[in-house]
Parts: C-alpha cells; sequence; structure tokens
C-alpha cells in the first residue's frame, strides 16, 4: 500500500509517502508559499522514493481544522492529482494528526485559530492504535474548552502553547502535562489514511473531498460565492 499524505493547514507545508514498511517525508515552513512549493515537494518526494504518481494507491489531505486558505490548497491539490490518475482521497483530521504524534493514549488536541479561539477535540487511543473521538472537534475560546472526564489528559497543539495558562485552568488537574511545539504534518496524515485505506467509509471519490471548516461566518461566505 503506497499512500501520498498533503499538509498544508498551518504555516508549514509537508508531504509525506507512508508505503508501509518504509516512509518518506518533508517539510518547509512556507508561510504563504503553500500553493508555490507543495507540487514542487510532491515531485521531489516520489523522484527520492523512485516512484511515479501513478504507482500511488491513494492521496491523503489534512483536511482540517485549520487555516482556511491552506485548506483549500490541500484538498484541491488531492482532488486535482487523484482525478487525473483515479485514485481514492482520504480526508484526515489535523487536530487527530497531532494527536498521533504524542504516542499517547488520552490526547486533548487544541490548535490556534487566531481571535483568541481554539480549534480543540479529545482523542482517546484503542489497543488496535485506532483513536476514538472522546469530543468532537469545534471552535471555542480556551476558557470555554468543552470539558472533560477523567485524568491523565495529555494536551498539545499550537493552542496549548499559546493559551497553556488558561487550559492548564480549565483542566486542572485532570491535565497531566502538555507537550509544545507540535503542529499537524504529513507523516501522521499518512499514518492515519494508511490504517482507514481498507474501510470502505474511509475512501471519498475526489470530486468529494472537502475541508473541514469550524469558523461558521468563513463556512457561510464560501457557500455564498
Amino acid at each position: 500500500m503506497k499512500i501520498l499524505a498533503l499538509e498544508t493547514s498551518t504555516e508549514f507545508c509537508s508531504v509525506a509517502l507512508d508505503l508501509g514498511e518504509q516512509s518518506f517525508h518533508q517539510e518547509e515552513l512556507a508561510e504563504r508559499r503553500h500553493s508555490e512549493i507543495l507540487l514542487p515537494m510532491v515531485q521531489a518526494l516520489l523522484s527520492e522514493a523512485g516512484l511515479a504518481l501513478q504507482q500511488i494507491d491513494a492521496i491523503a489531505f489534512g483536511a482540517g481544522p485549520g487555516s482556511f486558505t491552506g485548506l483549500r490548497i490541500a484538498c484541491g491539490v488531492a482532488q486535482g492529482l487523484a482525478y487525473a490518475i483515479g485514485l481514492p482521497v482520504l480526508a484526515i483530521s489535523t487536530l487527530e494528526a497531532i494527536a498521533q504524534q504524542t504516542g499517547k493514549q488520552k490526547v486533548i488536541v487544541a490548535l490556534d485559530a487566531r481571535m483568541n479561539e481554539i480549534y480543540h477535540a479529545a482523542y482517546y487511543k484503542h489497543s488496535d492504535c485506532q483513536w476514538k473521538i472522546i469530543s468532537e472537534p469545534t471552535l471555542c475560546s480556551p476558557t470555554h474548552a468543552p470539558l472533560l472526564k477523567g485524568s491523565d489528559w495529555i494536551g498539545c497543539g499550537s493552542g496549548f502553547d499559546l493559551h497553556s495558562h488558561k487550559l492548564s485552568e480549565r483542566y486542572q488537574e485532570q491535565l497531566h502535562t502538555i507537550v509544545s511545539g507540535l503542529h499537524p504534518r504529513a507523516q501522521e496524515i499518512a499514518q492515519l489514511a494508511a490504517q482507514r485505506f481498507t474501510h470502505s467509509h474511509s475512501i471519498i471519490d475526489p470530486m468529494n473531498a472537502a475541508p473541514l471548516y469550524l469558523r461558521n461566518k468563513v463556512a457561510l461566505k464560501e457557500k455564498e460565492r
């Protein structure tokens, strides 16, 4: 199984290939150059792996939440590449991809959403390495983050980096520790997509792929265009 993954939801731009026993990945701090560098990065990665796009089994992308423009770029490129050669697409949550990086079992993810808000979700990893959503992805202020049951939660994501005091107050003794410096990466997008590739409900026709927008006023503007 060969999965190509794209991730452009933050200021970073990354691509990855999951080949099962072997993987390749590249990442750059793109700022606002995602649309310029994404395809060259894909071409460079395929060349490094000695593969042609036609040899890929599926394309995965970070579906969000995240930057409105960034999400559209990854989705659009995934759609274009997949449609051109008849590949399926998998849309993977950026928040779940951050949780995947921690290697922990109980994870609260908070991604900076600007305007003193965060994209928030909580996950529990089962023994089969599948993530269960405990708290659905949502947009909220750090002081109104969804309450959770239990303790030993791990906090991570740029939302915790920026609002650690407020989120620590919100969860108090429920929070075991905070892992700083994590952002969505294509490596974890590819890993999660590979796990789900055998499940037909996770596979999307390229024309039906869409980003996950949580900021209502942005989503409404998009619908009005």
